[in-house]
């Protein structure tokens, strides 16, 4: 039998049981008068989270795929796009928009450092013909949260589409798709929805629409063609309002969460997630780490960790599971081995499992040889 380990990765994280015990209910068809209750339900609770009365479409796929869809939905072979690019997610927004044919201007800062806002406001200047804006709000790679407020605003208010990559923010931190002129916005029930993977979720705006109408012929794929989704929406929408079959498992699992979420308030929920990041900031440093990014940028959502030269961090990743049962995240790419990252999703942000992690920190610092005293990780608690 597998032995049971806690997750304290970037995603996905350890879910309630409840969530789980709605995967275990008999399988419901992806259509008919049931389906379209649970359906419709879902929609208004994703609504709340989501902060808009835009519409939201449920595709069964990683968010990535959906974040296909957004650009490839709104912009034809050729045209212009600026793409945020400060962290390994963000640039996989760049490869998607080259992968369309499109010209990408990027707009990039340091990995660690937030998209600056006067940056964004010269590269609108300076490409007027460009259409979408594309932004990742909560660069996970790195552990940034980008100011997506004020980007946004700058970009809807420049007439630019604004496509948002809310995937591991949605739920864990404000975000007012309609207030900030948000035209599509993407999540995943994996992250701080606090459910299970294999459905992304994309809200769309009018001038979303406007866009993908302009060039129906040029349009990219069926699949993740939004003008496809919208089609049996509107057609089939009374009774089978997409076009394949839906997980519907996995969405009674996230209509679970999203309704304790709703219930106990979304500011609630936030404040578990900056509750979690404190504590694990202030515990580790207490313990002699350095945190990757500063705490006016730092994510609520994964803390980031830089190594030390005591050790190794795949060594120290190995000790915790292995002799803990903790798992947690490494660095991406070129920071791989420079850094760690300790999600606080789920159950990872309750006081229990910040506890056993925390100390299981001190245990290892032990086990290396370096004077910790006991219970110094956990100051922040």
């Amino acid at each position: 039998m597998t032995k049971r380990i806690k997750l304290y990765t970037p995603g996905p994280g350890d879910v309630d049981e409840d969530v789980l015990a709605s995967l275990a209910t008999p399988v419901i068809r992806h259509y008919g008068p049931e389906w379209m209750q649970i359906y419709n339900e879902t929609q208004r609770l994703l609504k709340q989270v989501f902060k808009t009365e835009n519409e939201i479409f449920f595709v069964p796929g990683p968010a990535s795929s959906l974040m296909d869809m957004a650009i490839g939905s709104l912009l034809a072979t050729g045209e212009k796009i600026i793409v945020g690019d400060n962290g390994f997610f963000g640039d996989r927004l760049a490869q998607i928009a080259r992968g369309y044919g499109l010209e990408t201007i990027i707009l990039s800062a340091p990995l660690g450092k937030p998209l600056e806002p006067q940056v964004l406001s010269k590269l609108l200047r300076e490409h007027p013909d460009a259409k979408v804006v594309a932004l990742v709000h909560h660069e996970t790679g790195t552990t940034v949260l980008n100011p997506l407020r004020e980007l946004a605003l700058l970009a809807s208010e420049a007439g630019k589409a604004v496509v948002v990559d809310a995937v591991s923010s949605l739920g864990g931190a404000d975000v007012r798709v309609d207030e900030w002129g948000i035209d599509i916005c993407v999540t995943t029930p994996t992250k701080c929805l606090e459910a299970l993977p294999g459905i992304g979720f994309i809200s769309v705006s009018p001038r979303a629409w406007e866009l993908a109408d302009a060039h129906p012929q040029t349009n990219h794929g069926w699949y993740l063609n939004l003008l496809t989704w919208r089609q049996y929406a509107t057609e089939w929408g009374s009774w089978h309002p997409t076009p394949v079959t839906l997980p519907t498992n996995i969405i009674l699992a996230a209509r679970t969460s999203l309704l304790k979420i709703v219930d106990k308030g979304l500011e609630a929920h936030f404040e578990k997630y900056r509750g979690a990041s404190r504590a694990v900031r202030q515990g580790l440093r207490n313990l002699g780490f350095e945190m990757f990014v500063e705490d006016e940028y730092a994510s609520p959502i994964v803390t980031g960790v830089c190594s030390r030269p005591e050790f190794e961090l795949d060594e120290m990743s190995q000790w915790l599971v292995e002799q803990r049962n903790i798992a947690i995240g490494g660095g991406l790419g070129e920071l791989s081995g420079k850094m760690f990252r300790v999600g606080h999703l789920g159950k990872a942000a309750s006081r229990e499992y910040l506890v056993d992690f925390l100390f299981a920190m001190e245990e290892f610092l032990r086990h290396k040889g370096i004077s910790v005293p006991l219970g110094a990780s956990l100051g922040g608690l």
